[in-house]
């Protein structure tokens, strides 16, 4: 595959994870009334069950289909997610505690930095290709 093609599918599927973390955010922030902290680990959570399915699948194509590759697969994604959790809260926390950024303002701003940690981890750590696994 094609760094080109990996990048636009990265992209797209990217787009829809943000639209995803937003969108229960703005659900559950305006909806639900519920805090912002609450609300963007439910975001986070639901996002990210999507983003290991299409990564996997469509982005880096990851053929790990034995069980311990696939559990280390997993588990080097969710650690790079949670790191990219924390990097999401502590710049909604940052943005909306310390500047008084309004909180969509700020949850577009985290989604960004998070949209590239996320690609540079899942690229070189998550689903790199592995000979002889």
């Amino acid at each position: 595959m094609t760094a080109k093609r990996e990048i636009t599918g990265y992209i797209f599927f990217g787009i829809l994870t943000t639209l995803i973390n937003v969108l229960s955010y703005v659900l559950l922030m305006k909806v639900l009334e519920t805090d912002y902290k609450t609300a963007t680990t439910i975001a986070w959570l639901l996002s990210v069950f999507f983003a290991f399915i299409t990564n996997k699948l469509f982005v880096f194509h990851s053929g790990r289909k034995r069980f311990l590759p696939l559990v280390k697969e997993l588990g080097s994604f969710m650690l790079s997610r949670i790191v990219s959790y924390g990097l999401d809260i502590a710049t909604m926390g940052a943005l909306i505690e310390l500047l008084n950024v309004n909180d969509f303002g700020a949850k577009i701003f985290a989604n960004i930095l998070v949209v590239i940690f996320n690609y540079l981890a899942s690229k070189h750590f998550v689903f790199r290709q592995v000979i002889k696994e």
